[in-house]
């Protein structure tokens, strides 16, 4: 394989502190949500930053699957999740990813989605790591 692009970032302060891509593109302060005893500040945290690399990557391995032949506009959004893993007292993540796919039916949206599925890097990644639930809906 060779390499296309390599992106940087660097965080400091963990979950309460922040996050800057070398280029300067991204550069947030993070803040715990209260949902985890945070202060919710005016922060973003990583599992948001996650969901939106995921939701990004998967609407552009929806858009190289169907080609040129079926014209899509999909709406994608990723809601991950942070669980408690009472298997080793850590952490683990999930991800729902709610597709809508408009002008196609809901078998054809289906199958795109679970060809994205096979090719998006961020699926890749985390398949057999995580639970990702596909979610597909054709309008």
């Amino acid at each position: 394989m060779s390499v296309l692009f390599t992106a940087k970032a660097t965080s400091r302060g963990g979950r309460a502190g922040t996050v800057r891509s070398d280029d300067g593109v991204i550069d947030f302060q993070l803040a715990n949500p209260r949902a985890l005893n945070g202060d919710g500040g005016n922060g973003t945290n990583p599992e948001s930053l996650f969901a939106a690399g995921y939701s990004a990557c998967f609407n552009s391995a929806l858009g190289l699957v169907a080609g040129e032949k079926i014209k899509v506009d999909p709406v994608v959004s990723a809601e991950v999740s942070l669980l408690k893993d009472e298997s080793d007292n850590g952490f683990k993540l999930s991800v729902i990813l709610n597709v809508d796919i408009s002008g196609i039916s809901q078998e054809e949206a289906e199958s795109l989605v679970e060809k994205a599925h096979q090719v998006c890097p961020y699926s890749k990644a985390t398949r057999g790591n995580i639970d990702v639930e596909l979610k597909v809906n054709a309008n």
